[in-house]
C-alpha cells in the first residue's frame, strides 16, 4: 500500500515505524528537514520537505497514486486542510486525520465529503482516556484490549505467586474451567539481563510467577481470569476509587473530565505546576475534583495529599523523566498502582511491569485505530502489543466454501503459520447479513452473539469474527491472505 504521512513528530514516527515494517511504500512530509533526514536514516521511507497543505508538495510526495493519507501534524487545521486538498485535487481514496478538537466529531457535516473530507478522525486524548478507563475498570490488568464491540477482551496480567493457576500448566488451566470462554494465547517471561522472551502456550507450558500472561476471554469472564492469575485469595479486589493525576495538560484534563461524569464514583486530585493552567483546570472541571498547584515529584506534596491511600497514580505530563520519577516516588510512598505516560519506546520497555506497573506510550494507544484502516481484507480491529512487536487482530470470515479458504473448514484444516494463535470466535454479530425467512415461516428471533473457544473440530462459518494473537507482525500478511475472498478459489 502507498501511504503518505503528514507530520514527523512522535505520532508520525510511531506510525511510520509500524507501517514500514509491513512492506508499505511510505512517504513522510514535514517542514523540518533535519527530522526527516533522521527518519530516512532509520527507516526505508522517503521524506519530502514542505507544507503538506500545498498541492505541489503533495504532488512531489506522490499523491496522484496514493492509497492512504494519514495527517498527524501538530495543528488540527493543517491536518483538516490537507485531507480536503488530498480529496479535491488528488482523489486519495482514504484520509485519516489526527484532530484534538472534539467539535468535529460531533458534527458529521464538517468531516463529510462536502466538508473537510475526513474518513476517520483520530483523537490521541480520547484513545488514551478509553485505554486508561479499562485499566481503572480492571485494576489487576496491565493491558485491556476490546474486540467484537467489547464482547471479548484481550488482557495481560502479571502472574503472582500463590494465585490459583500460577505454577500450573496451560492444559490444567483449560481443564479446570472447560465451560468458560477463555484462551491463554501468550506468555512473556523475564530472564536476567535479557528482554522479556515470548513463550508459546502449549498444553505443557507452566505459568511461572512474574510471567506477563496474555488471555483472550469473553467480557463477562475477565474478572475470573484476573483473579486466577493475580490474586492470592478469594478476597474481592478493591475497586479503584481514589485517583491522583500528575499533569494537567490535554490528556490529564480529558481524563479528569471523563472521570467527573459520574459524580461521587471517584475521588480525583490533579496536580499541575503552572498556576495559570491550574486556574483554567479549576474553571473547567467539576467542583468535586481537587486541583493542586505543585511539582509532581515533590515528596512533601505527595505526602500531604495522602499518596499512601491512592488506588491509582497517573503521571500524564509531557516529560518522560518527570513521569518516571513521580511514579517511582509515588510507588515508594505507598500508592497501590502507578501508570506513567512515556513517549520514548526504549524508556517504556525498561519501565513497564517493574516498579512502574504500567508504562503507556501515547502513540501505541492510538496506533491500532490507524492500523485497522491499513490492513487488507475484512479486518475489524487491530491492537499493537509489546511496543509494536506483537499484534492482536480481529478479522471477519466472508464468502462460502467455494470463495474462501476458511469458511466451512475446521480449525485444524486452516493453513495458519506455526506461531499464529487463534484465540476466540465471535458468532452472530449484528453486522452479519440477515438470513431470509423460510417461505410461510415466522421470522427468527435475533440470536445473541456467542463467544466460542475454537477447538480442532470447530468449523468456521461465514461472518464469524476470528481473533488472533500474532507474536510477530511479519505474520499479519499471511493471515490476511488466508481470509481474503476470491471469486476464483475452489
Amino acid at each position: 500500500m502507498k501511504i503518505i504521512i503528514l507530520g514527523a513528530g512522535r505520532v508520525g514516527q510511531s506510525v511510520a515505524d509500524s507501517l514500514v515494517s509491513e512492506r508499505n511504500d511510505i512517504t513522510v512530509i514535514d517542514t523540518d528537514a533535519e527530522r526527516l533526514r533522521d527518519l530516512e536514516s532509520r527507516y526505508d521511507l522517503r521524506g519530502v520537505v514542505g507544507n503538506g497543505i500545498e498541492p505541489a508538495v503533495l504532488a512531489e510526495a506522490g499523491a496522484q497514486d496514493t492509497d492512504l493519507l494519514i495527517a498527524c501534524a501538530a495543528q488540527d487545521e493543517t491536518n483538516l486542510v490537507c485531507c480536503k486538498v488530498a480529496q479535491l485535487v488528488f482523489n486519495i481514496p482514504k484520509r485519516i486525520a489526527r484532530v484534538r478538537s472534539t467539535g468535529f466529531q460531533r458534527d458529521e457535516r464538517l468531516v463529510s465529503t462536502e466538508g473537510f473530507a475526513v474518513d476517520r478522525i483520530i483523537c490521541p486524548e480520547e484513545s488514551l482516556t478509553r485505554y486508561i478507563g479499562k485499566l481503572i475498570e480492571y485494576p489487576e490488568a496491565m493491558q485491556v484490549r476490546e474486540f467484537a464491540g467489547g464482547r471479548a477482551c484481550l488482557v495481560s496480567v502479571r502472574a503472582r505467586a500463590g494465585a490459583p493457576m500460577v505454577g500450573h500448566t496451560v492444559a490444567e488451566m483449560r481443564s479446570s474451567t472447560p465451560e468458560v470462554a477463555v484462551r491463554l494465547v501468550a506468555i512473556y517471561r523475564r530472564f536476567p539481563e535479557e528482554p522479556d522472551r515470548f513463550v508459546a502456550c502449549a498444553g505443557e507450558t507452566r505459568i511461572e510467577p512474574g510471567d506477563e500472561v496474555f488471555v483472550l476471554a469473553a467480557r463477562e469472564h475477565i474478572a475470573h481470569v484476573l483473579a486466577t492469575l493475580h490474586r492470592r485469595d478469594a478476597t474481592p479486589v478493591r475497586p479503584v476509587r481514589r485517583i491522583m493525576i500528575a499533569g494537567g495538560g490535554r490528556v490529564g484534563l480529558h481524563l479528569a473530565l471523563e472521570l467527573g461524569r459520574e459524580p461521587g464514583r471517584y475521588l480525583v486530585k490533579i496536580i499541575e505546576n503552572d498556576s495559570a493552567r491550574c486556574i483554567e483546570l479549576a474553571s473547567r472541571l467539576p467542583s468535586d475534583i481537587l486541583v493542586l498547584q505543585g511539582d509532581t515529584t515533590d515528596e512533601n506534596l505527595l505526602g500531604d495529599e495522602s499518596i499512601d491511600e491512592i488506588d491509582l497514580f497517573l503521571a500524564l505530563t509531557d516529560d518522560d523523566e518527570d513521569n518516571i520519577m513521580s511514579c517511582l516516588l509515588a510507588k515508594r510512598m505507598g500508592a497501590r498502582r502507578v501508570l506513567a505516560l512515556i513517549n520514548r519506546r526504549s524508556y517504556a520497555d525498561l519501565m513497564h511491569g517493574t516498579q512502574i506497573d504500567i508504562a503507556l506510550s501515547p502513540a501505541q494507544a492510538m496506533l491500532g485505530e490507524l492500523l485497522a484502516h491499513v490492513r487488507q481484507g475484512d479486518v475489524q480491529a487491530v491492537h499493537s502489543l509489546r511496543r509494536g512487536v506483537a499484534e492482536a487482530l480481529e478479522i471477519a470470515a466472508r464468502g462460502d466454501r467455494k470463495t474462501s479458504r476458511v469458511v466451512g473448514r475446521k480449525v485444524s484444516e486452516l493453513a495458519l503459520p506455526r506461531d499464529v494463535h487463534i484465540g476466540l470466535i465471535v458468532r452472530g454479530l449484528p453486522d452479519a447479513p440477515e438470513v431470509p425467512d423460510a417461505p410461510g415461516g415466522a421470522p427468527d428471533a435475533p440470536r445473541e452473539p456467542q463467544v466460542i473457544i475454537p477447538r480442532s473440530a470447530t468449523v468456521i462459518e461465514s461472518n464469524d469474527h476470528v481473533v488472533f494473537f500474532l507474536p510477530h507482525k511479519r505474520l499479519v500478511r499471511d493471515v490476511e491472505k488466508l481470509f481474503r475472498v476470491s471469486a476464483t478459489f475452489f
